[in-house]
């Protein structure tokens, strides 16, 4: 862990007290119609860290969280808690985790140094994809393309504002809610949203 991680594991408490004295119901979105997607997720292959390829239809009849990831963020240490709720939520709830570079050039490193940083600083044990681009553009992965268009997932056009913006999909393959942030993982309204 850098000097760097160091200080940003060490501020990540305060990180996330700020962030609590903000409306939290304006940082997360429901599918309250309950829309179907246009486009099944169950459609869409990813690839994982080590280069394999994880196809999305293995997920079938478990929820998902999908969560854009950092190593040099405010938010790393949500690695953490979404290991915890990984392991809560275990045969249930499959965390995927995406790195990505996109903000602030925040996850600079190599696939295998992301891996073995999640590894050794926060246990990780849930699939984390290879690192791509998660925000809308040319090159943005295909799993998050679903996520943050609604003529795919049937009703949703946010895309991440920032590492660690989180997106829940049920057993059906219908994606229930989008998390800012700044929502814990192991939040009340995460929480309840998997239960």
């Amino acid at each position: 862990m850098t000097i760097k991680q160091r200080i940003l594991k060490s501020a990540y408490p305060f990180l996330m007290w700020v962030s609590g004295l903000k409306n939290t119901s304006s940082k997360i979105k429901v599918n309250v119609d309950n829309t179907v997607p246009q486009v099944p997720i169950y459609t869409i292959k990813a690839t994982l860290i080590n280069d394999s390829q994880f196809p999305m239809a293995s997920l079938k009849g478990k929820k998902i969280l999908l969560v854009n990831t950092a190593s040099d963020c405010g938010y790393t240490n949500q690695y953490e808690d979404l290991e915890k709720l990984y392991k809560m939520f275990e045969g249930k709830l499959v965390v995927l985790g995406f790195p990505a570079n996109d903000f602030k050039e925040q996850e600079k490193d190599t696939n295998e140094a992301i891996a073995s940083f999640c590894k050794v600083n926060f246990g990780v044990t849930f699939p984390l994809m290879k690192k791509s681009s998660v925000v809308k553009n040319a090159a943005q992965n295909e799993v998050f393309k679903w996520l943050s268009d609604a003529s795919k997932n049937g009703w949703n056009n946010q895309a991440p504002v920032w590492n660690f913006s989180k997106y829940l999909v049920d057993e059906t393959g219908a994606l229930t809610n989008y998390f800012d942030p700044s929502v814990p993982p192991l939040s009340e309204e995460v929480l309840k949203a998997i239960e």
